[in-house]
């Protein structure tokens, strides 16, 4: 697209006033999100439910890590596989059909008589997930408001984080309680088909996302749901500018996985939200939420008081969740990401040397270990997750956001599914020192990706942002700073 086809009329719009459509857009959030909290617990269950598991189904530790990482791959898949389907038939309907992966997932891992039906049930819940992490986060940010849409998108990962720390808090007192019964952990794992059904349910009543109707043509509906989240007069100025943008994209050959290859900005546009994922997945946050357990029993912690300490994480990553969600409309996107990989750098380094000074034996090492790891995970909550998530939902054009979310985080599931699958053979091989070196040198590199490449999208619709990545403007220095909304 040239600058020309994309100088139309642009649509003043009026400012976002208080009103019930306030209330409308909360429960939208909410129930949609309850696919962020499946996303959450399902993914940290396992840091509990592994050795219980482990005994009862006589794993190996190759076929522990497949356990846990099957998940993950499937996530990989479920991500760019739904970003295409909720391209075609609706963000609203790929979302019903994900609370059914979750539910049949859930259910299939409670039951299962060995480690190729766990697997398997893993499998349906890791395409949930990944599902789940790639259309909740775009459904939202097509139905926000420009002006809470940090916020309002960002209440995904919110949930996910309560969802990891509901799995915590479950494993410990479960453990504790029973666990010389066996079984337990089929208890641990049952909890997620509660959220499931309630998905399901709630998305029947839930709108569909106004600019993918109108993408479809479907104008007098995309009207109908916006006029119930948005202030009076505000629906049919937004809807102008959203069916301007669409007139644009339809003038176009609809642009498909070599149509975004073979145009620099939108390639460009693609490897920063790659980047983006990989570089989020490679602060080894996931570490900490699916091994956490073994991390604080490798510290120095007794098992069983190693599940009641792992708590202390999941509590930090809900409150910095909560911080970031109030940063999130009025701090810049990059600034964040900077701030944010800057604490975790200094937190691994932190960590290794921790473990370095104080060695096995050592009674304080178990506890300075636990506040680091509980630093770490601050940071990453407070500056990063939140921010990386609401940006992949907000850079990439209309007419392939859901290839390009797709693709970027196929590589973020990736990329988790690989450092899930070896984590506990790297500490084992090079010890805490070692692993959390390697992730701050890691970090360095992701501080120089993100001042260099990653540009701002705080303040403009998405329309705007659209204009702005398909013709190169977006990494002009002056659009590098955010827009006050």
């Amino acid at each position: 697209m040239t600058a020309s086809q994309t100088s139309g009329p642009r649509t003043e719009l009026p400012p976002l006033t208080p009103g019930p459509y306030r209330k409308r857009l909360g429960t939208v959030a909410l129930v949609a999100t309850f696919g962020g909290l499946l996303f959450g617990y399902d993914t940290g269950v396992i840091n509990g439910a592994l050795r219980p598991m482990t005994v009862e189904l006589g794993l190996t530790p190759l076929t522990e890590g497949i356990v846990t990482s099957s998940l993950l791959f499937a996530a990989a898949l479920g991500a760019v596989l739904s970003g295409r389907i909720s391209d075609a038939i609706g963000r609203r309907k790929i979302i019903i059909g994900l609370a059914v992966l979750f539910f049949v997932g859930a259910v299939t891992c409670v039951v299962a008589p060995d480690f190729g039906v766990m697997v398997a049930g893993r499998v349906l819940l890791g395409l949930g997930v990944g599902g789940a992490s790639t259309v909740v986060p775009v459904f939202l940010a097509e139905l926000a408001p420009y002006e809470i849409r940090g916020s309002l998108a960002g209440r995904n990962e919110i949930m996910i984080v309560i969802g990891q720390l509901a799995a915590f808090v479950v494993n410990a007192i479960i453990g504790n309680i029973w666990g010389e019964e066996g079984g337990v952990w089929r208890i641990m794992l049952s909890v997620a088909a509660l959220p499931a059904i309630a998905l399901f349910v709630g998305m029947l009543r839930m709108p569909e996302s106004p600019r993918w109707l109108v993408e479809k043509g479907r104008i007098d509906e995309a009207r109908a749901v916006l006029s119930t989240i948005r202030p009076e007069g505000r629906a049919d100025a937004e809807l102008a500018e959203v069916q301007n943008i669409a007139d644009e994209d339809k003038r176009q050959v609809r642009t498909g996985f070599i149509g975004v290859i073979t145009n620099k900005w939108l390639l460009r546009i693609l490897l920063v939200g790659i980047g983006l994922g990989v570089a989020q997945q490679l602060t080894g946050i996931n570490s900490i939420m699916y091994y956490g357990n073994s991390v604080l029993v490798e510290a120095g912690f007794a098992e069983r008081f190693a599940l009641i300490a792992n708590v202390a994480p999941g509590v930090i990553a809900v409150i910095g969740g909560f911080i970031a969600l109030a940063m999130m409309d009025r701090i810049d996107r990059r600034r964040t990401l900077i701030i944010g990989f800057s604490l975790t750098t200094v937190s691994h380094l932190l960590i290794g040397i921790a473990s370095i000074a104080l060695p096995a034996g050592n009674p304080a090492r178990p506890f300075v270990i636990l506040i680091l790891v509980v630093a770490f995970v601050g940071s990453m909550q407070t500056f990063l997750n939140v921010a990386v998530w609401v940006m992949l939902s907000e850079i990439f054009p209309l007419h392939m956001r859901g290839l390009g979310i797709g693709i970027s985080v196929l590589f973020l599931w990736v990329v988790n599914a690989i450092i899930g699958l070896f984590f506990p053979s790297v500490v084992a091989s090079i010890g805490i020192t070692g692993t959390f070196f390697i992730f701050a040198g890691v970090g360095v590199l992701a501080l120089i990706f993100i001042i260099t490449q990653v540009p701002e999208t705080r303040g403009r619709t998405l329309e705007a942002l659209e204009e702005d990545v398909s013709t190169g403007a977006i990494y002009l220095p002056e659009n590098r700073k955010g827009h006050s909304a």
